[in-house]
């Protein structure tokens, strides 16, 4: 007697194997935009709160596409078998994916209400620093027989026309990273009519705290190019200091201290104040970032100052922009994430406020679904948002 063949027989293998690597793919891949979702919109999470405000926040399109993948995967292993466990994952994929795309759509619109011509191409291009480079670099001090250099990125000059400036301090927590993470902003608002001159500054380290150093750098940096103006098509009257994270610290620092007479350039001659002042999500009290430890914010600030807040008290009060607050100081613009965990947001927005009681001029912007450098991811909406944001600060009023 012959046994009839089993016709499901040759397939049914390879549809256990389909069926096992579509379960295992779509189960990591949901797992992981569930977790960057909840963290999104609950940053009080653990874990979860920490990724989720930066890849939902910088990446949501991406994301969205990732949980299309996840459910596609489920829906095919749905079909193959798995209907309870396929279905599951599938409807909570298909929830991540419409939760991602609102947050694009929130900062969509965000950004057109900040008068973005948004790119979206950028948005899945740029995932890092563009390749900008500098029309030249210069050294603009050499404090202690070590020089520092400026990158300027400039503008096409137009006859009879001096443009806006901007010196910018990057970020880093006093102690890391070089002007050349402003690379990309630096070109952009070159391109869109403002001279940027990204600077380095004397870095701290364990055995070097530069309280007393990078602040007088930038106003080193302030004087080199208030001095050099002519040559860069630089409308001297127009000049204006800022930085990103701790860079923001600094040039605030310096600038209000500039105006209210309590600095020194480490080299050349003390500058004017700049015409205003810029803070892209900066510490705004080094004994808060301190107390707060959030994200290396306390180490850094022992690195900075030399010690703890109850060593060296005046040292922290020296470089806190908080200390400065008083009638006249520059006009402020002020930029933080509503998901920023060591520039809280309520913290800027008290610093904004009291600067107003003191009559100074002074812009608060909030971004939504932003952490702390959102502006890392170059062709992000936060990003793009961010920077056009600054360059009408920079340039309303100036013409």
């Amino acid at each position: 007697m012959i046994t009839p063949r089993n016709p499901a027989g040759p397939t049914s293998r390879p549809v256990r194997i389909l069926r096992g690597i579509s379960a295992v793919l779509a189960s990591f891949l949901a797992f992981l935009v569930l977790a960057i979702v909840l963290g999104a919109y609950f940053p009080a999470i653990p874990k979860a709160g920490v990724i989720g405000p930066v890849l939902g926040g910088q990446y949501p399109f991406h994301v969205a596409l990732t949980a299309l993948v996840a459910a596609a995967l489920a829906a095919l292993a749905w079909r193959a078998g798995l209907v309870r466990w396929g279905r599951t994952v599938t409807v909570v994929t298909t929830l991540c994916t419409l939760a991602a795309l609102v947050i694009g759509g929130i900062q969509f619109q965000a950004a057109k209400n900040a008068g973005t011509d948004v790119s979206f191409s950028e948005v899945f291009t740029e995932l890092a620093y563009p390749a900008a480079k500098p029309n030249t670099t210069k050294t603009y001090a050499s404090p202690e027989g070590k020089p520092l250099r400026v990158d300027a990125y400039l503008p096409k000059k137009t006859p009879g026309k001096k443009t806006p400036a901007v010196v910018l301090a990057h970020s880093g927590g006093f102690h890391t990273f070089d002007k050349s993470d402003l690379r990309g902003t630096g070109r952009w608002l070159a391109d869109h009519g403002v001279a940027v001159f990204a600077v380095d500054y004397r870095l701290a380290a364990p055995d070097r705290p530069t309280w007393d150093k990078a602040p007088q750098d930038l106003a080193s940096a302030l004087s080199w190019v208030q001095k050099n103006a002519d040559d860069y098509g630089v409308d001297s009257s127009r000049i204006s200091l800022g930085g990103m994270s701790a860079g923001g610290t600094l040039a605030m620092n310096a600038a209000y201290r500039l105006q209210n007479g309590t600095i020194e350039a480490s080299e050349g001659t003390t500058p004017k104040p700049p015409v205003s002042v810029v803070g892209f999500y900066p510490g705004t009290d080094v004994t808060q970032m301190w107390k707060d430890d959030v994200a290396g914010t306390r180490e850094a600030a022992e690195m900075f100052t030399g010690g703890t807040p109850e060593q060296y008290p005046d040292r922290y009060r020296e470089v806190s922009p908080t200390s400065d607050i008083r009638p006249g100081l520059p006009r402020t613009l002020l930029v933080v994430g509503d998901r920023d965990r060591s520039a809280r947001p309520e913290t800027i927005t008290d610093f904004g406020n009291a600067l107003k009681k003191q009559g100074v001029s002074t812009e608060v912007k909030e971004l939504p679904f932003a952490e702390h450098a959102f502006d890392d991811v170059y062709g992000s909406l936060t990003s793009q948002t961010s920077r056009q944001i600054l360059l009408h600060f920079l340039t309303e009023n100036t013409h």
